[in-house]
């Protein structure tokens, strides 16, 4: 669903051992002691109350820690829109390299207040049933089954928010809505949701109800997880013990759309990150320049854990429809800004039809297949994430290495960073602006020699190195 945009950031904790510090100045007091001030002393035991707990409590699966999440809207992925026509495909995405594919929600569709001929997806009639457009259960599970056995993991778009006016809920459970001040099943507020009506997670019944179907599609069905729509909408205590639920069955990885540091904590792997495509957004189009990016990486660093995952990508299932493609949003910077949303701290996210230059706003109540083709894009996607794969430094959540800024002589138009870890050091510039640029570089941690990834050529670094950007060009070296 198209939902409003928060501001995000990541959070890194430092303790400040005061008592080691006076203890270098003033002498050792003794083991478990330091100095503070003259006649105050502080033993292991009275620090004990003041030890950080790590912020994210829950375990990321194993297989998100170089993941590609790519999306499929089963209606559109295929001329035929099914999960059979789907599953065909999927040695073309092994091939790609992704790894979550995050299908979008597949059971049937509300009738009442219907959104177009065929409806919006996010109106959900019947929680444990599946779409007949898509095809059965068996077909599901085939599908399911088929991306296993190619590496692949699978999780499944969740509507908890609302369902279709039409769900045998409201007949059977009328007390788990909310009512308007009429006392009538209403939308949620203030959006043009009219094909839905919104549920009151206040009712126990309704939590445990929405908790028992979401573990059937993991336990019966095969699925590895959940993209949580409207995320923000829903209590978060019901998602943190949906989480914990779920985690009793399986290692199951779940993504919401909202941003927020609490989601982190004890219920998802990772959030979108609106406000990263919002920045670069502003600073292509020149609305801003590149330290609207300088204020995304600063709170992106600073507000939350470290162990968080950002969803980083060009396009979303909605934003192409409403919005615009991806070539309408960022021209000839696509390229640019896709690198970046590979390079830098974040889990990158492809909507199917990236890779075959789509170019159209697909319908969203209507069919509309993407015309697949071959295109640049898929060369450059297929090298993005060979080289995340290959680079641990680029790995998602602490699997990878932080972005250290390289200040550079023109800061409002090329940003700069490294990221390094004991196997790997990349090295990445970007020039965001429809202008070459000629940069030095303030700072040594880039020193070095590489090669660049594009187009193979070898580079050193040092003080006196003066680099020439075309532009919107960009350069990745890696550590020779």
């Amino acid at each position: 669903m198209k939902t409003v945009q928060y501001c995000t950031g990541l959070l890194i904790l430092v303790v400040l051992l005061l008592s080691g510090c006076a203890g270098s100045a003033a002498g050792n007091n003794g083991a478990g002691a330091a100095a503070i001030s003259p006649g105050v002393t502080m033993t292991d035991s009275s620090l004990q109350r003041y030890q950080p707990e790590p912020y994210v409590k829950l375990s990321h699966p194993q297989w998100s820690k170089d993941a590609v999440i790519y999306q499929i809207n089963t209606r559109q992925f295929t001329p035929e829109g099914t999960f059979a026509a789907a599953q065909q495909q999927l040695p073309r995405l092994k091939a790609l390299g992704v790894d979550i594919l995050w299908l979008m929600p597949i059971q049937p569709i509300g009738e009442v207040n219907r959104k177009g001929s065929l409806g919006s997806p996010y109106s959900i009639k019947d929680y444990y049933g599946v779409n007949p457009e898509f095809g059965n259960k068996q077909d599901i599970k085939a599908f399911i089954s088929a991306a296993h056995q190619q590496g692949m993991y699978v999780i499944l778009d969740w509507v908890a928010n609302h369902t279709a006016w039409d769900n045998p809920l409201t007949e059977q459970h009328p007390d788990w809505y909310i009512r308007d001040w009429k006392g009538d099943f209403r939308p949620t507020p203030w959006w043009d949701w009219s094909d839905i009506i919104e549920l009151d997670y206040s009712k126990p019944g309704l939590r445990k109800y929405m908790t028992d179907a979401m573990k059937y599609w993991i336990e019966d069905i095969g699925f590895d997880g959940f993209r949580a729509d409207v995320a923000g909408f829903v209590p978060l205590d019901f998602w943190e013990n949906v989480r914990a639920e779920l985690t009793t069955v399986k290692p199951v990885f779940m993504l919401a759309e909202f941003e927020g540091r609490d989601f982190h904590a004890e219920a998802f792997d990772a959030t979108y990150g609106w406000t990263w495509h919002q920045a670069v957004h502003a600073v292509v189009t020149g609305h801003a320049d590149v330290n609207k990016l300088y204020v995304y990486y600063s709170w992106n660093e600073k507000y939350f854990p470290q162990q968080v995952m950002r969803l980083l990508g060009t396009s979303n299932h909605d934003q192409n429809a409403w919005e615009g493609t991806e070539f309408e949003m960022f021209g000839d910077a696509l390229p640019a800004v896709t690198v970046l949303s590979f390079v830098s701290e974040g889990i990158p996210m492809l909507y199917n039809g990236q890779e075959a230059g789509n170019e159209k706003r697909l319908e969203f109540f209507e069919k509309d297949p993407i015309v697949w083709r071959e295109h640049a894009n898929g060369e450059l996607y297929k090298k993005l994430i060979k080289l995340k794969k290959s680079q641990s430094a680029l790995w998602n959540s602490t699997w990878g290495a932080r972005m250290i800024p390289v200040h550079n002589s023109q800061a409002n138009q090329v940003l700069s960073f490294v990221r390094q870890d004991a196997n790997s050091k990349v090295f990445a510039i970007f020039n965001f602006s429809d202008k070459p640029q000629q940069v030095s570089f303030k700072a040594h941690l880039h020193h070095g020699s590489y090669h660049e990834y594009f187009s193979d050529q070898r580079a050193s670094f040092g003080a006196d190195t003066v680099l020439t950007l075309p532009a919107w060009g960009y350069r990745v070296y890696l550590r020779r």
